[in-house]
């Protein structure tokens, strides 16, 4: 299906040819856009069109030599590209528009035609004149478009030839019209397919920004309680796509331009990196700015990047052994000190390193979950206490909240001391703007990780923050929870449609909660 004309202008049932000034030639021309009216019929608009273009990309032609005269700018070779095709119905179409323009005039006489000058022009259009004769018959109209900015093919080359045998199909088809009009029929339509097929140039699609088109993307996602921290991950894929590709623009970019990008973003990135965040990333944008009509297609669909799949030596969760290890360095952590015995961490960095793997052990929730949480997120409920992760404290990964209750090992331990101590507000990081308790929380995540790694307490094969969220299942199980209690706890999503009936309550989750067993930190 054929995109809209460019340059055609609809105003109220109105057409128009319409071209926009140059901002350096406006002060010349005196008007930011130049139109000519082509009536209320869209067909009759269309055939109109390209000469009405024609004659109006000229005047913005002899505003730029005009200009290059002064030295206020410089004159642009091809600024409005036409194939031979559109040249040569562009040339008709003005040939013709002249002919009505004198037929208006009462002093109109028609002149014979010269019957040698048409068998030039057949002779042009069969190929059979050299390019000097070809010159001598076409060059003037040939160069009248050049000098329009519609070509800058140099003369004598096969480009050349090409548009200057159009043009002699046009003047040839225009000059058989002009017989047939002084007969009186003015229904001719041209008999060549060159100029009957003829397609008017498209519209070309404005950029489409795809930095804006992902700052944009993000609000609406941050509006549905997903991406707190500005997708702070996600965007290496977009700025490492429009790095590969030079450009910014979403709508020039193709099928093939995302597979070459994903060709070359594996071999710099671990395939699973690119597999599960990359092309998930770059999908989801482009996927959405097509379904807001923000551009016309999407390139992603049906890219898929493989994978290997990762082998696993051990189970994924900690073995008690190795539970018990972390548990107990982190209550033996003591923050360094430097000269005169100064604590070189502040106070809440050393009370996450103490209190959030076991937080960890007894919720099954993600670390960054833990190190969001704010003192108002703990409450007591008769005799439990509870704490409360919800995504109002960060983020979730469901973006839903939950409240689990606390372990008695964790009340033991002297937690609810440190927590009646700590003042409002989150009680492992210091952020005091709610729109960066993401970003703090993940950072405090992740360096609790680091400390772990840098201490030799997580073993090959397990992950820091889902060594535990793992472990919580294998001991729920073992202790007779029921896997959909286990999920309501830490946060997993219902895993049939059944599930989604009927609610966890507080009550069973403690009562679950008591069967774990404490750890030996002795």
């Amino acid at each position: 299906m054929a995109g809209r004309p460019r340059y055609l202008l609809n105003r109220n049932g109105r057409f128009f040819a319409r071209l926009v000034v140059p901002t350096e030639l406006r002060k010349i021309i005196g008007k930011t856009e130049l139109r000519s009216p082509l009536g209320p019929d869209l067909r009759t608009a269309i055939r109109h069109l390209p000469g009405a273009v024609a004659a109006l990309q000229h005047e913005l032609a002899l505003a730029e030599r005009q200009a290059a005269s002064t030295g206020a700018t410089e004159v642009q070779q091809g600024r409005y590209p036409l194939a031979p095709d559109q040249i040569a119905a562009s040339h008709y179409a003005q040939r013709l528009a002249f002919d009505d323009r004198l037929r208006n005039d009462s002093r109109y006489v028609s002149i014979s035609l010269d019957d040698s000058r048409v068998q030039r022009l057949r002779d042009g259009m069969a190929g059979r004149l050299s390019d000097v004769e070809l010159a001598l018959l076409i060059g003037a109209s040939l160069e009248w478009f050049r000098q329009s900015g519609n070509l800058t093919a140099p003369a004598g080359t096969d480009e050349w030839r090409e548009i200057a045998r159009a043009l002699c199909v046009a003047e040839y088809e225009a000059l058989s019209r002009v017989v047939e009009r002084d007969e009186g029929d003015f229904t001719g339509v041209p008999q060549h397919p060159m100029i009957r097929n003829a397609q008017p140039p498209e519209e070309i699609p404005a950029p489409v920004s795809i930095k804006r088109l992902w700052d944009d993307y993000v609000k609406s996602r941050q509006l549905l309680g997903s991406m707190k921290d500005n997708g702070r991950r996600q965007v290496l894929a977009v700025n490492s796509l429009t790095a590969f590709l030079r450009h910014d623009d979403a709508a020039k970019v193709t099928k093939k331009d995302v597979v070459d990008w994903l060709d070359h973003v594996v071999t710099e990135l671990d395939p699973s990196t690119v597999s599960r965040v990359y092309l998930p990333t770059v999908r989801s944008l482009f996927r959405w700015a097509h379904e807001k009509d923000r551009i016309p297609a999407d390139p992603t669909v049906g890219l898929r990047v493989a994978a290997p799949k990762k082998i696993h030596n051990r189970e994924k969760g900690y073995t008690t052994p190795e539970a018990v290890k972390v548990l107990k360095a982190s209550f033996a952590y003591q923050p360094k000190t430097g000269p005169a015995g100064k604590v070189l961490e502040g106070p809440k960095v050393t009370a996450a390193k103490r209190w959030v793997p076991v937080l960890c052990a007894f919720t099954g929730a993600r670390v960054a979950e833990i190190t969001q949480l704010r003192k108002a997120d703990f409450r007591k409920e008769g005799d439990v206490h509870i704490a409360r992760i919800t995504p109002e404290a960060g983020s979730t990964k469901t973006g839903q909240w939950r409240d689990v209750p606390l372990h008695r090992q964790i009340i033991k331990l002297g937690f609810l001391d440190y927590l009646e101590n700590a003042p409002d507000g989150p009680i492992f990081h210091n952020a005091t703007d709610p729109t960066k308790f993401t970003d703090h929380a993940k950072k405090m995540a992740n360096r609790i990780g680091d400390w772990l790694q840098d201490s030799k307490l997580v073993p090959d094969g397990v992950q820091p923050s889902h060594g535990w969220r793992h472990r919580l299942k294998t001991i729920g199980r073992e202790v007779g929870i029921q896997d959909r209690v286990l999920d309501a706890i830490q946060g997993h999503a219902p895993r049939t449609a059944g599930d989604n009936y009927g609610d966890i309550t507080i009550k069973t989750k403690a009562d679950a909660i008591d069967r774990l067993p404490e750890y030996d930190l002795k």
